[in-house]
């Protein structure tokens, strides 16, 4: 075998390597676009720090500094009805009361039915009791999962005069993924107002 011979033997079984190099490189090179994972923007969210809001309706408790207290001005407004609103982050909490008549099932029933008209859209609706006897403190919370008009309804009673319902409303359209932070976020101090409800 000649020199010439054995060279080209070995150019020959080197060729599908350097074939498979080349194509590598030029595959690297290719400078179509590569779609970036969707991302949110961020959310800067404050320091927890809380005040007492004093009814005239014979009930208190704490909420968050960055929330403001406003009067229900809709045409369906009863006395006693308000928000607790956080226009930074177009969020509201709308909270009814009602003195009570006998009539607390039906009262409870509603809240329910509000909870589960969503549940065609909802992931999930988590009902999370809860009971403070030594304040007479009372209620439901309905966590509500997925896109959503409303991520959580509750109420709260002593079970005998007086119902204070609750819903978180945001004013976007409903994107679980991108609301999750501020929905954890707001959740949070829901369940601070119910720790620190009292009947006055």
């Amino acid at each position: 075998m000649n020199l010439e011979s054995s060279s080209n033997c070995t150019i020959s079984a080197l060729w599908p390597a350097v074939l498979l190099f080349i194509t590598a490189v030029s595959a690297s090179c290719d400078n179509s676009p590569v779609p970036k994972p969707r991302g949110y923007f961020r959310i800067d969210l404050p320091e927890k720090s809380y005040r007492i809001y004093q009814s005239e309706c014979n009930y208190s408790f704490e909420y968050p500094e960055y929330g403001k207290i406003m009067s229900y001005q809709g045409a369906d407004a009863e006395p006693c009805w308000i928000n607790l609103e956080f226009p930074e982050y177009k969020g509201t909490i709308h909270l009814t009361y009602k003195k009570l008549s006998n009539n607390l099932a039906a009262h409870v029933e509603d809240i329910r039915l509000l909870a589960y008209k969503h549940s065609i859209k909802a992931d999930d609706i988590i009902e999370k009791p809860f009971y403070y006897p030594e304040r007479d403190v009372f209620g439901m919370i309905y966590d509500i999962r997925g896109n959503t008009a409303s991520s959580l309804n509750f109420f709260i009673t002593d079970s005998t005069l007086n119902f204070l319902s609750g819903a978180l409303y945001f004013n976007v359209q409903p994107n679980k993924d991108s609301l999750a932070p501020v929905i954890e976020f707001f959740t949070a101090d829901i369940e601070h107002l119910i720790k620190t409800f009292s009947w006055n």
